[in-house]
Parts: structure tokens; sequence; C-alpha cells
């Protein structure tokens, strides 16, 4: 057992555990020992430069949720140049089987992400790729990262081409969308207005952004006339 890994099991929270299995149906719930957020980004951050760190980024696959996710937070906390820290995180996409640990690795990429045209090829890589949870990483670092005024028509053209019967790929469509009408909304209307995209994307799209409070009452009496029935 590698000192990280006994480190995670000397942190679990059995009571934590039986509610996180819960939220990530991908994952054997036999592998999820309960490590807290905070506890696995505190040894993430312990030992991500260290020896021991280099060794368990290595080490893949992890038996362990919760070692996954401590890789995730680990290569955000790396002090490496980008193109070491590009293809470690290529190495560990791979083996990313759940949202959480997908979501989680985009979130912690800050330092990844202070150039974002530096990688955007990279995310644009990504969400061609032919595994689901690396296209999902793609999609959920442009709601991240490139919402703005510069990408936004790249944004919403990447949103209608991307095709597939996947619940987690498609609930990222949704969520993206939602951020572009929060952030850009007469930019993003038109695309809704459509009634192009897939009845279940269209719907869920319009049901996360009437959510935000940053979407104004009017806009979302406005949105909720366009839903697909």
């Amino acid at each position: 057992m590698t000192k990280i890994l006994e480190e995670i099991i000397n942190n679990a929270d059995p009571a934590y555990k039986s509610f996180h299995q819960k939220l990530i149906p991908t994952v054997d719930p036999e592998c999820v020992l309960g490590l807290r957020a905070p506890l696995a980004q505190a040894i993430a951050k312990k030992y991500a430069n260290a020896s021991e760190g280099e060794a368990f980024l290595c080490n893949l696959p992890h038996k362990y949720y919760d070692e996954n996710i401590v890789h995730a937070f680990m290569l955000g906390a790396l002090a490496c140049g980008l193109e070491e820290l590009t293809a470690k995180i290529t190495a560990f996409l791979p083996f990313v089987d759940n949202w959480a640990v997908c979501d989680g690795l985009s979130a912690h990429l800050k330092n990844f992400f202070k150039k974002p045209e530096d990688v955007y090829g990279f995310v644009r890589e990504c969400i061609d790729s032919k595994n689901s949870y690396t296209v999902r990483f793609g999609l959920v670092c442009l709601l991240n990262y490139y919402v703005d005024g510069e990408h936004i028509d790249d944004v919403l053209q990447i949103c209608q081409g991307v095709k597939s019967d996947d619940y987690y790929i498609n609930m990222a469509i949704a969520w993206l969308l939602s951020i572009c009408l929060v952030k850009e909304y007469e930019k993003t209307l038109p695309l809704i207005e459509k009634r192009t995209l897939p009845k279940w994307v269209h719907n869920k799209s319009i049901q996360k952004a009437r959510e935000s409070y940053r979407i104004t009452k009017e806009q979302k009496e406005f949105l909720n006339g366009l839903k697909i029935v």
C-alpha cells in the first residue's frame, strides 16, 4: 500500500461513503472509501510536488474512486511546465470514469488555464475524443474557462456539433448552454429560438438557465415559452 493510499484510507468517513456512493452511480460502490473533498484537496496539495506524488501520478489505473479524485486535485496543484502538465492530464483522462472526477479535474486546473488560448487546441481535441468522459471534460472546461465574448460563437457551434446518446455528455452540453445564456444571453438566445438541438438537451438547457439568479424574471418567462413539448 502506498503512503498516499494509506492516508486516504485513514481519513475516509464511512457515513460520507454511503452518501457519496449514490452520487456516482457509474462507480463500483466497493471502490468508494468516503474521503471528503477538503481532505482530498489537503492530501493532494501535500504530495503534489513530492516524490510520493510523482510515483502516485504514474501508478495508473488506481483501484479506488478516492485515489482518482486525489489524482485530479493533485494535477491542479503541480508546479511544472505546460507541456508536462498536458502530458499528465492526457495520461489520466482515459481512467476517468465518472462525472465527479471529470468535473473536479477541470475545476482545479486554474494554473493550466492561466492563458486559455494556449490550451484551447487541447480542449478541442478532448471534445473530439471517443471517450465519453474525455468529451465531458472538454465541455466542462469550456463552461469553466471559455464562455465569453471572444469564444461564444465557437462554443455555440461546438454545442450543436456534439452528437451523443450519453447522459453525462448531454448534461454537460445543457449545463454549458445554460452558462452561455447566463453570460452571453443575446448571443445564445437565437440558438434556443431555433429549437434545433435535441429535445432533452434543449429543455434541460432552459431549465438550468432558469434556475440561475443571474437570469431576469422576464428572461426566465421568455425561455419557458421556448421549451419543446
